[in-house]
């Protein structure tokens, strides 16, 4: 069966504002739509709040006889000296193929915040157009404030 992916509009603005700007205006999508819209049945959901969730491993039962995926793995990249690293490059890529290819896609992001860890750029969220939201959420504070890993 085939699903429809509906990508959030994104309302680009000249010039581009702060990255916070950005993540703040944005619209999340609720997760309960983007499971539906990708075939996953909501006992296989474990939701934390309304815009994130794990997918539980019962859905590989389901799935065991479907056609396998593609997948890109960035693995290393040297970030520009604005910080643009992995997760700017992934989530970028993420967004080309599916809201301007039509491509179904899901991103999944490991070892955020490495940019601070070696005293250069990068929050671990991506910037610009091309952000991890909610950013904090994502990066957990480990970006440095290693009291929110020891608490």
């Amino acid at each position: 069966m085939s699903r429809k992916f509906t990508p959030t509009p994104l309302k680009r603005r000249h010039p581009v504002p702060p990255d916070i700007v950005i993540a703040q205006e944005a619209e999340l999508k609720p997760i309960t739509q983007v499971a539906e819209e990708a075939g996953i049945l909501p006992s296989e959901l474990e939701l934390y709040g309304d815009t994130k969730a794990k997918v539980r491993l019962e859905i590989l039962q389901r799935l065991a006889d479907a056609p396998n995926g593609k997948y890109i793995d960035v693995t290393a990249i040297t970030p520009t000296p604005l910080g643009e690293g992995k997760t700017t490059t992934t989530v970028g890529l993420s967004q080309a193929l599916g809201a301007h290819l039509g491509q179904k896609v899901f991103t999944c992001i490991r070892q955020p915040s490495q940019g601070p860890t070696f005293g250069i750029k990068g929050g671990a969220a991506g910037g610009g157009y091309s952000q991890v939201i909610p950013m904090e959420d994502f990066n957990l504070h480990l970006t440095g404030d290693i009291h929110a890993v020891t608490a």
